[in-house]
């Protein structure tokens, strides 16, 4: 649609408002309800949305150590803007317009907290070597027979699995809930965001889906949209849906899997693919493959943000642990697919799907081009077995103290992503790790209360 086309859907839709929503730094929607009115004022204009969004954590709770708002600032409105190319009807909601909107700065400029504005710089860094980088996210979730409430009162314990057992591509737990099943599909296409597929995983009540691929911010705005898209409709079908990196240390992780791939911006080819080499793999695509190798101790926040990313990363459970790569390989962090010229990509396994997916793409193309830059040398070969017996070349940090530790303390990441963004993002790490460190667990009453 044109913007006057748009703009007109807006001023004649009998609601009479339109929705509105920002990515803050975990990821989460934050938006707001506003009349069409106000909307078709600002649509083409800067706006302003409050900076606590940039301020405060997933559960409201305002950071003690933040540079960028806080107490100090007043928390003040920010300079925003709405994109109009972002331009959907929700489904569920009588095709309600509905837009996203990005954080600028008091001159016009990107924003350094804002995690869409951080996508675009990685995008137009790729454009300025020639690459036009797209993308596809799945995502692995659980599903539960619960509600905000129910789940609240029983303390998020002992909850009621959507469907029971273990039943991974399962044709009858499909249609079991086969209500819930088709809406996701059906409406998160009008929602405009296409599912080229989705099946049940292994565990109770858990499903995967695959988003289309597509250009890079574009693939970011879909999964981000995907993840609060599946718990409205869940909401509607009395289920709760939960992205959780893992909800139980015996069953099996949730992983957010980025698929990606760079296109020649002159000829329209994929530089990952070369029919000549043993592997069809090309030096574009090793050299990118080495990057992220190089890269990703040093960026692990960004694909594990949470204290919970890191009881996923454990060996046997379907999330890598080394620093590793092979050809359709599962156990490795980096897996390469190159079965053709259309579909040659890099799958970056590491990343879980409790990540913000505007960050978690911006790392992996980022630092991917980090190594096309500086020409590093894929040394380590495929691996073809368990790549979890695989430590000569690393391994992961272990929690999210250590993960943002090293990022802090390395030049990659202000390289990649700028001193100020980094500054901020590592201070929201650790002011994460600080509140974990607070709470007594389950773990500790059942270990300690009795014997010690």
């Amino acid at each position: 649609m044109t913007t006057k086309e748009i703009l007109q859907y807006v001023k004649n839709h009998e609601s009479g408002k339109v929705k509105i929503a920002y990515t803050d730094i975990d990821g989460i929607l934050r938006g707001k309800y506003i009349s069409a009115k106000k909307f078709l004022g600002i649509a083409e204009k800067t706006t302003s949305f409050c900076d606590v969004i940039f301020g405060w954590d997933a559960g409201d709770v305002a950071y003690d150590n933040g540079a960028y708002t806080g107490w100090h600032t007043g928390y003040p409105d920010a300079p925003a803007r709405i994109d109009l190319a972002t331009f959907r009807k929700i489904p569920w909601e009588n095709d309600l317009p509905f837009f996203l909107g990005e954080l600028i700065d008091a001159t016009g400029g990107p924003a350094l907290v804002c995690p869409r504005q951080l996508l675009k710089k990685v995008s137009g860094d790729a454009q300025q070597l020639g690459y036009t980088p797209y993308a596809a996210q799945e995502f692995e979730w659980y599903n539960f027979s619960e509600t905000p409430q129910s789940a609240a009162d029983k303390q998020f314990q002992q909850l009621t699995p959507l469907t029971p057992g273990m039943f991974g591509y399962s044709v009858l737990r499909s249609t079991l809930k086969n209500d819930f099943f088709a809406a996701l599909f059906e409406q998160l296409k009008k929602f405009d965001i296409p599912i080229e597929g989705i099946h049940t995983e292994t565990g109770p009540g858990t499903y995967e889906a695959a988003i289309e691929y597509s250009d890079l911010v574009t693939a970011a705005d879909r999964a981000t949209l995907f993840k609060t898209a599946v718990k409205e409709i869940a909401y509607k079908h009395g289920v709760m849906a939960t992205f959780m990196a893992k909800i139980h240390e015996s069953l099996p992780g949730c992983g957010g899997h980025v698929h990606q791939s760079l296109w020649d911006a002159s000829s329209k080819k994929n530089v990952f693919y070369d029919e000549k080499d043993k592997q069809k793999m090309s030096a574009t695509l090793k050299q990118y493959i080495a990057g992220q190798l190089h890269c990703l101790p040093f960026i692990l926040p960004l694909f594990a943000p949470t204290i919970n990313s890191y009881k996923r990363l454990v060996e046997g459970a379907w999330a890598p642990t080394t620093l590793t790569w092979g050809i359709d390989n599962r156990t490795v962090a980096l897996r390469v697919l190159p079965q053709s010229h259309a579909a040659c990509r890099l799958e970056t396994r590491v990343i879980g799907a409790d990540v913000n997916p505007f960050l978690a793409m911006a790392a992996a193309v980022a630092s991917g081009l980090y190594g096309i830059r500086h020409k590093l040398k894929l040394q380590q070969p495929a691996q073809k077995g368990n790549g979890y017996l695989e430590t000569s070349y690393g391994v992961l940090p272990r929690t999210l103290e250590q993960a943002t530790a090293a990022m802090k303390a390395s030049p990659i990441a202000r390289e990649l992503f700028g001193e100020g963004f980094t500054n901020h993002f590592t201070a929201t790490r650790e002011w994460e790790w600080k509140q974990h460190l607070k709470t007594v667990t389950d773990w500790e009453l059942k270990r300690y209360f009795e014997i010690i």
